[in-house]
C-alpha cells in the first residue's frame, strides 16, 4: 500500500465520520424544530395500527434511523405505553421512514445541480451563519439542520472521490461477483455491516457510495440490501436485554418482521435473476438501490400488516411466560433517550404518576389522623418512602434528559418538572408529618371532638380538592384547573386561619385537652402546606401555556 493508498483510505473514513456526524445534526435539528409535535404523537397510539404505521415512519424519517425508533418502541413496551399490537404498527413503519435516508444519498444522481460538491458548501455555509449570529432558537434550529445536510454530502462527496480511482480495480469486481453468485453470503455481508455500525441507513448509504462509482451489481447490491434490514434488528435486540418479556417480544417482532420480508423478497429475487442473468450482473446506481429499498420495505408492510397478530403470536412462543413479578418502580427508560421528544413525554407521565402516588398517600393520612388506625399509619409510611424513592429516580432522569440537545420550550418543561417533583416530595413529607401525628394521637390516647372533626374534614376536602386540580392541570394544562387550585388554596389558608381561632377558644374553655389541642393545630399547618404546595405545581403549568 502507497502513501496515495493511505491518503484514500483516510480520506473515505474522514467521508464516513462527517457522513455520520451530518445525519446526526441533521436529526438533532429536525427534532428540536418538531419540538412538542413529536410529543403528541404518542397520543395518536390508539388501538389502530394504521396510524401506528404512520408515526413510526413519520418519527424515523426525522430521527434518520430505524434503529433508534425500534429502541424506543421497546422501551415505551417494557414501561406499559404501549402493547404489542401498537408497537407492531409503529415497527412496520419505522422500516419505511428509514428509506428517507437513502432517497438523499442518491439525489446527486437526479441531476447536475443536486450533486453534493455543488450545494453542500452554500449549504454549510448558510447554516453556520445562522447558527452563530441569529438570537433566534428557532433560527438557530434551522441552521442546525442546514449544516447537518451539507456536512452530510460533503461526507458523501469525501467517501465517493475517495473510491474513484478504483472502480476498476479486480478486487471489488470480485468480490461483487462473489456477493451476486451467492445470496446467502450476500445478505450475511449486509447482516455483519449493518449490525457493526448498528445503522441500516449508514449502511445502506454506504453501499450507494459505491454505486455511484459503477462498482456494485444488481444481484449483489439486492441480497446486501436484504441483509441489511435484518443487520438494524441488532441495536434493538441488544436493547431489550434486562427488560420485561413483553418488551423482548417486540424486539422479536422486528426480527420476525425484516427476516420474514428477507425471506420472501430473496426468493423471489433470485428467482427473478435467474431468468435475467444480464440483469443480475449489470451495475446498478444509487437511485435504483432507493427504488429497490423503498419497494422492499412498503410492500413487506402491505403483505405482513394483515399478519400482525400471528406476528405478536409468533413472539409469544419464542419469548415464552415465565414467573415475572410486575415491577411497581418507575418505569424511567433510558431507551426513549435516543429521542429527546419522547424521553420528555415518558418523563411525564411518570411525573403525573408520582403525583397519583402522592394524592393516594394524602388521602389516607387524612383518614388516619381524623379515625386512627395502625394500618392507615403503616400504609403512608410505606407510600412516603417510595416517593422519596420516585423522586430520587426522576430528578436523574430529568438531569440526563436536561444535557441531550432540547429547544428552549423543552428545557422550561424539564425545569418544571424538577420543580413539581420537589413541591410532590415536600407534600410526601407533610402526609409522613400526619401519620406521625396519628401514631401520637394513638399512643396518648387523644380524641378529637365532634366539632374539631367536622371542621378536619372541611379542610382536608379542600386540601386534596387544590392538589387534585394541580395534578389534573399538569395531565391536561389548562386555566380553569389552575385557577382552581389557587381558589382552594385561599380557602385552605382562609379556613386555616378560622380553624386556628376557634380551637383556641376551645382550648381556653377546656372543651379541648391541650395535648389534642397542639396536634390538632399542627394538622391544620401541614394541610396549609400542602395546599401551597399544589398552587406551586399549578403555577408552574401556567409558565407553560
Amino acid at each position: 500500500m502507497n502513501l496515495s493508498d493511505v491518503q484514500m483510505l483516510f480520506q473515505f473514513i474522514g467521508g464516513l465520520g462527517m457522513f455520520l456526524y451530518g445525519m446526526e445534526a441533521m436529526a438533532d435539528g429536525l427534532q428540536k424544530s418538531a419540538g412538542g409535535r413529536m410529543q403528541k404523537l404518542l397520543g395518536v397510539l390508539t388501538g389502530n395500527r394504521l396510524l401506528g404505521v404512520l408515526v413510526g415512519a413519520g418519527v424515523t424519517a426525522i430521527i434518520q434511523s430505524s434503529s433508534a425508533t425500534t429502541v424506543m418502541v421497546v422501551g415505551f413496551v417494557n414501561a406499559g405505553m404501549l402493547n404489542l399490537m401498537q408497537a407492531t404498527g409503529v415497527i412496520m413503519g419505522a422500516n419505511i421512514g428509514t428509506t428517507v435516508t437513502s432517497w438523499l444519498v442518491s439525489m446527486s444522481e437526479w441531476g447536475e445541480m443536486l450533486k453534493p460538491e455543488f450545494f453542500a458548501p452554500l449549504l454549510i455555509g448558510i447554516g453556520a451563519m445562522i447558527r452563530l449570529f441569529s438570537k433566534s432558537h428557532k433560527k438557530q434550529e434551522i441552521g442546525e439542520i442546514l449544516l447537518g445536510f451539507g456536512v452530510l454530502f460533503v461526507g458523501l462527496s469525501f467517501m465517493s472521490s475517495s473510491i474513484e480511482p478504483y472502480r476498476d480495480a479486480d478486487i471489488f469486481k470480485k468480490a461483487f461477483q462473489v456477493l451476486g453468485r451467492n445470496p446467502i453470503l450476500g445478505i450475511l455481508t449486509g447482516m455483519v455491516v449493518t449490525g457493526i455500525i448498528q445503522s441500516s441507513s449508514a449502511s445502506v448509504g454506504i453501499l450507494q457510495t459505491l454505486a455511484l462509482n459503477g462498482i456494485v451489481n444488481w444481484r449483489s447490491a439486492i441480497f446486501i440490501t436484504l441483509g441489511q434490514n435484518i443487520g438494524t434488528c441488532v441495536t434493538a435486540l441488544l436493547s431489550s436485554a434486562g427488560a420485561h418479556k413483553t418488551a423482548k417480544r417486540a424486539a422479536v417482532i422486528h426480527l420476525l418482521f425484516n427476516v420474514l420480508g428477507a425471506v420472501i423478497f430473496g426468493i423471489g429475487m433470485f428467482v427473478f435473476f435467474l431468468f435475467r442473468p444480464e440483469l443480475a450482473m449489470s451495475r446498478i446506481n444509487s437511485v435504483e438501490i432507493s427504488v429497490f429499498h423503498t419497494i422492499f420495505n412498503v410492500t413487506n408492510t402491505i403483505l405482513l400488516f394483515p399478519f400482525a397478530g400471528a406476528l405478536v403470536k409468533l413472539s409469544e412462543l419464542i419469548i415464552k411466560e415465565g414467573k415475572e413479578e410486575k415491577s411497581e418502580e418507575f418505569q424511567l427508560d433510558a431507551r426513549m433517550m435516543e429521542s429527546p421528544s419522547f424521553a420528555i413525554e415518558a418523563a411525564e407521565k411518570e411525573v403525573e404518576r408520582m403525583g397519583e402516588l402522592v394524592l393516594r398517600t394524602l388521602e389516607n393520612s387524612m383518614k388516619t389522623i381524623c379515625h386512627s388506625s395502625e394500618e392507615g399509619i403503616r400504609f403512608t409510611l410505606d407510600k412516603e418512602t417510595e416517593i422519596d424513592k420516585a423522586n430520587r429516580l426522576l430528578t436523574n432522569y430529568l438531569v440526563k434528559i436536561n444535557n441531550l440537545s432540547l429547544s428552549d420550550h423543552q428545557h422550561l418543561l424539564i425545569k418544571n418538572y424538577m420543580y413539581t417533583i420537589g413541591d410532590l416530595e415536600r407534600i410526601g413529607d407533610h402526609c409522613e408529618n400526619l401519620a406521625e401525628l396519628a401514631q401520637e394521637k394513638m399512643k396518648g390516647g387523644l380524641k378529637f371532638g365532634e366539632e374539631a372533626l367536622k371542621e378536619l374534614e372541611e379542610i382536608c376536602e379542600v386540601t386534596k380538592q387544590a392538589l387534585c386540580c394541580a395534578m389534573e392541570a399538569r395531565k391536561n394544562p389548562n386555566m380553569q384547573d389552575i385557577r382552581l387550585t389557587a381558589k382552594y388554596e385561599q380557602d385552605a389558608d382562609t379556613l386555616e386561619e378560622e380553624l386556628r381561632e376557634a380551637h383556641i377558644v376551645r382550648l381556653s374553655k377546656g372543651t379541648c385537652t391541650t395535648e389534642a389541642g397542639i396536634i390538632f393545630l399542627d394538622v391544620l399547618s401541614n394541610l396549609e402546606r400542602i395546599s401551597d404546595h399544589a398552587k406551586n405545581i399549578a403555577g408552574y403549568i401556567k409558565e407553560e401555556l
